[in-house]
């Protein structure tokens, strides 16, 4: 990570501790885990909070097009940052609260870097409610938490007839961190 970025991630967290949720900017294996099950073939990518841009990187490295890539971010700094760092990628600043206002598109999958656990049960219904209506029947969620458990909350999976099902843990993130993928049942 290069001095801008972690500038411009501690700029952030000082200015907005809880849209931010990190201690640390996510390491590179957080990003391979979070990005192992994603085909670049499969189709476009939508990312909820990249923040720096970690997992967008992996995306790329892992062979998809940042064309394929649309980004949401509300905070102004790593807005500015992602589209300097991605320009090809659809940057958009925008609450991911709102996910129902975008453009319909059928996303293969979305990536999240939002702080789920900082949020309300209402609001994490609202994101992730949001997101599988922009993906296909078989469109994946992908979620990491600091926590032992997934950071949806069960009442919210049993609402929206989604599973949620462990990848793994990083043990040498700060802090560690483990990976949950969500999916339809059945």
């Amino acid at each position: 990570m290069t001095k801008t970025f972690l500038a411009t991630f501690l700029k952030t967290l000082f200015a907005a501790p809880k849209t931010v949720g990190a201690i640390a900017p996510s390491g590179s294996g957080l990003a391979r885990l979070m990005t192992s099950e994603i085909n670049p073939a499969a189709g476009p990518v939508l990312e909820l909070g990249p923040g720096t841009g970690i997992f967008t990187g992996a995306l790329i490295a892992r062979g998809m097009s940042p064309r394929n890539l649309t980004l949401v971010e509300v905070e102004t700094s790593f807005v500015n940052l992602l589209r300097r760092r991605f320009p090809q990628a659809t940057v958009l600043q925008h609450d991911a609260r709102r996910l129902h206002q975008l453009d319909r598109e059928d996303f293969a999958a979305v990536v999240s870097g939002l702080p789920l656990r900082n949020m309300s049960e209402e609001t994490i219904h609202a994101i992730v409610s949001g997101a599988f209506s922009l993906m296909p029947r078989g469109g994946r969620f992908y979620q990491f938490t600091y926590g032992q458990r997934c950071s949806v909350p069960a009442p919210v999976l049993r609402s929206l007839g989604l599973q949620a099902r462990r990848l793994g843990r990083v043990q040498l993130n700060l802090p560690p961190a483990s990976v949950y993928c969500l999916s339809r049942q059945g």
